[in-house]
C-alpha cells in the first residue's frame, strides 16, 4: 500500500469518530459531515504539514476543531457583503483585496494545532473521560473549553440560561478533575 493510499486509509478509519465529535457541537448532521469533509479534505491536499509530532488523529482532530468553530461563528454572526452606494457586487468584492490578490486585512492567528496537542495519551484519558459525561454536560464542556466560546454563545446556541450553563460547567469539570485522577495523574 502506497503513502497516499495509507493516509487515505486511515483518515476513513477515523472519520466515524470524526462525524461524532463535530456532530457533538454542531447539532446537525450534515454541518458535521461538510466540517469533517473540510477538515479531511485539508490533510489530504497538503499532508507533508503533518509533521508527526502528534498522533494522526490528534492532528485532524485539530483541525477540525477550527472548521466547527468557523461553522458555529459563521452561522451566528454571518454577513452579506453590503456594496456601498454606486457600486456594484463585483466592486465591493474586488475593495477587499489588494492588487496582488491578498486580504487588505489579515487574518486572526489561529496558532499551531499540533503544539496544542502533543500530549496524545492526555487527550485520549480526556476523551474517554468525556464520553462517560452525559451528552449535555459534555458538550457544553466543549463548547467552552475546547471551542473557547463565549458563555453568552453557548446559552444562545443551546438555549439555556447563564446559571444554567455555570452548573453544567462545574458539574463537568467536578466529573472530569475526578476521572482524570483516577485515570490520568494517579498513573504517573
Amino acid at each position: 500500500m502506497s503513502a497516499p493510499d495509507n493516509l487515505h486509509a486511515q483518515l476513513q478509519a477515523m472519520r466515524p469518530m470524526l462525524v461524532r465529535f463535530a456532530q457533538l457541537q454542531l447539532r446537525n448532521q450534515t454541518l458535521a459531515e461538510d466540517a469533517v469533509q473540510d477538515a479531511l479534505l485539508a490533510v489530504l491536499e497538503q499532508p507533508e504539514r503533518f509533521a508527526g509530532q502528534s498522533s494522526l488523529r490528534t492532528y485532524v482532530t485539530g483541525i477540525l476543531k477550527f472548521k466547527i468553530i468557523d461553522n458555529l461563528r459563521a452561522t451566528t454572526r454571518e454577513r452579506q457583503l453590503e456594496p456601498d452606494e454606486g457600486q456594484t457586487e463585483d466592486e465591493a468584492i474586488d475593495s477587499l483585496f489588494v492588487a496582488d490578490g491578498h486580504t487588505r486585512d489579515m487574518p486572526r492567528e489561529w496558532g499551531n494545532p499540533d503544539a496544542t496537542l502533543q500530549q496524545k495519551d492526555f487527550f485520549r484519558v480526556l476523551e474517554v473521560c468525556l464520553e462517560k459525561l452525559p451528552a449535555k454536560t459534555a458538550r457544553i464542556f466543549m463548547m467552552r473549553e475546547w471551542l473557547e466560546l463565549e458563555t453568552e454563545e453557548i446559552c444562545k446556541e443551546l438555549a439555556i440560561s447563564t446559571s444554567n450553563a455555570w452548573v453544567l460547567l462545574y458539574r463537568a469539570r467536578m466529573r472530569l478533575r475526578e476521572c482524570l485522577d483516577l485515570n490520568w495523574f494517579a498513573t504517573r
